[in-house]
């Protein structure tokens, strides 16, 4: 049997490097892990997991295809469970990062029911922050 703890990490194609390091980075708090630019990829630790970002036009990013596509993303979203969970703070930090304000509402996770954020990165990609379980 196979018993999954955790996600690992996850790996996003990305057409603006920057854009996505500093979204990544300044709004969500992760930082750099390591950089193999000779087949460009970028690891950003964030939390127990990694983002790894790989630019499109590196040896890497060729070997993926087309560049991403915002009318047709091929995953819906990536979730993070965000420790301690503090709605004011959250919402100030997202907006001094020109991100308007976001609903925040319960939706079942893998520890039940509890406030859910979504964003978008700057590649499309929906990303969703998670709080801890309310018993709702």
């Amino acid at each position: 049997m196979i018993s999954i703890r955790a996600i690992d990490h996850v790996v996003f194609r990305v057409r603006d490097l920057a854009a996505a390091k500093a979204f990544y980075i300044d709004v969500l708090g992760a930082s750099v892990d390591r950089v193999r630019d000779e087949i460009g990829l970028h690891q950003l630790r964030i939390g127990d997991a990694l983002i790894d970002l790989v630019p499109i036009d590196g040896a890497l990013g060729r070997q993926g295809g087309g560049e991403p596509d915002h009318a047709r993303p091929n995953v819906d979203h990536v979730c993070f469970r965000v420790t301690p969970w503090d709605e004011a703070a959250i919402r100030s930090h997202l907006a001094r990062h020109g991100i308007a304000p976001i609903e925040i509402v319960s939706r079942y996770g893998a520890e039940g029911y509890g406030p859910s954020i979504y964003l978008q990165d700057p590649e499309g990609n929906r990303i969703e922050l998670k709080g801890p379980p309310s018993g709702t």
